[in-house]
């Protein structure tokens, strides 16, 4: 018992510790958690030896906040908002491969160290933006939406990249599996389509709003659910429980929802930060920091500016171009998932993994200073969603 209650009692602290100082200087708590990961980690203090400890439990974090981002958000029902961001995240993953192709040429790197750099770039945070935006009340601001549907598109662009890296490890694909991930694809996208903004469910369970334990497990059972099938169609679990937040976002009598589980969400997701933060190996940072952090601050640029000029080219004014590009600078969970896929199934070195995971670390730490400082100096408000608009219809 003790062997748990200790660390767990000492990560709490730490966490506490840290949000008093973050929240001073105005910093999203994902920070302190992954800094509480780096000095609880093997390479400090070592109160943990392993992210295995922690990781699991955080990736339902990651379900749980995809749930209630599906609760939250509305699916695009005007061509206008559904094409803006599925050709700018279309454009902006083939420049991102041919960018780092070409740098990849010079280097002389093997396609898969391509592939990889390719992911760091076309995956941003889902957590990191999401919160950012809810904190500062933009979640449902046209910015806000057309940033959000991208983080979608791009869960959904994390099957074809595991596929990818299935088909070039040396491990045979099974070929039923991919035909299988192409259905449930096609067919989650047009269930999506109809049902968005429409109320036409009702609650299934009588007296439901009366019984919090109750509430509890039908809320886990749906969420936590339509994840595990989705997983097992071939698809990402965070594109199940977004689709299981959808659903549920329709359903009358369901408003007990997000206080039912909100909690939980906070407490799992911060479990997945603090293993990201135990990754991160401060010795080979040490030893190799001038190419880590030219790598973190490259490639938090080049999604700045990529992301930003896409906006502009969509019509969306300078300044929330601007803006879109700093919300998008920094690589994100997807990003780990599918490096720790690559090393998993021997496609790339230990070295190659450890250098992805502390570039996704350093930009997940950078780009919340990042994108305030952007804010701050550039981001005025002075466009209203109407202009923007005007201009897209123009």
């Amino acid at each position: 018992m003790h062997n748990i209650l200790l660390p767990v009692c000492v990560l709490c602290l730490v966490i506490l510790l840290l949000i008093v100082v973050l929240k001073k200087a105005r910093q999203p708590y994902m920070v302190a958690y992954i800094l509480a990961g780096i000095v609880l980690g093997p390479n400090i203090t070592g109160v943990f030896s392993s992210p295995d400890t922690v990781e699991g439990l955080g990736e339902i974090g990651i379900l749980l906040l995809m749930f209630f981002l599906g609760m939250e958000n509305e699916i695009p029902n005007r061509k206008s908002l559904l094409f803006v961001p599925v050709i700018a995240q279309i454009v902006k993953t083939i420049v991102s491969f041919l960018l780092v192709y070409l740098v990849g040429r010079i280097f002389a790197w093997p396609l898969t160290t391509v592939a990889l750099f390719t992911v760091l770039l076309i995956f941003n945070s889902t957590a990191v933006v999401s919160g950012f935006l809810k904190s500062n009340g933009e979640i449902r601001s046209l910015t806000g939406k057309t940033v959000l549907n991208i983080l979608l598109l791009q869960d959904v662009l994390l099957a074809p990249v595991l596929t990818f890296f299935q088909l070039i490890g040396p491990q045979k694909t099974d070929p039923v599996k991919l035909i299988v991930s192409v259905i449930a694809c096609i067919a989650l996208f047009f269930l999506l389509r109809s049902v968005r903004n429409r109320n036409f469910f009702a609650s299934p369970v009588a007296g439901l709003e009366n019984d919090h334990e109750l509430q509890v497990f039908t809320a886990a059972c749906i969420c936590l659910g339509l994840a595990l099938i989705v997983s097992l169609m071939g698809l990402t679990a965070s594109i199940g429980s977004f689709a299981a937040g959808i659903f549920i976002g329709r359903v009358k009598g369901f408003h007990w929802l997000e206080h039912t589980l909100g909690p939980f969400k906070v407490f799992f997701t911060a479990l997945f930060f603090v293993s990201v933060g135990i990754r991160f190996d401060v010795i080979y940072l040490v030893h190799n920091w001038t190419f880590i952090a030219a790598i973190t601050v490259v490639i938090m640029l080049v999604n700045s500016v990529l992301s930003a000029g896409i906006f502009h080219m969509l019509r969306f004014p300078i300044r929330k171009s601007i803006y879109a590009g700093a919300l998008l600078s920094q690589t994100g969970e997807f990003g780990i998932l599918a490096c720790s896929l690559a090393y998993q199934m021997h496609i790339i070195p230990f070295n190659i993994f450890k250098a992805c995971i502390a570039v996704t670390a350093l930009s997940l730490l950078l780009s919340s200073v990042w994108i305030s400082v952007v804010k701050k100096y550039v981001y005025k408000g002075q466009d209203t969603d109407r202009r923007i608009l005007q201009n897209m219809a123009a």
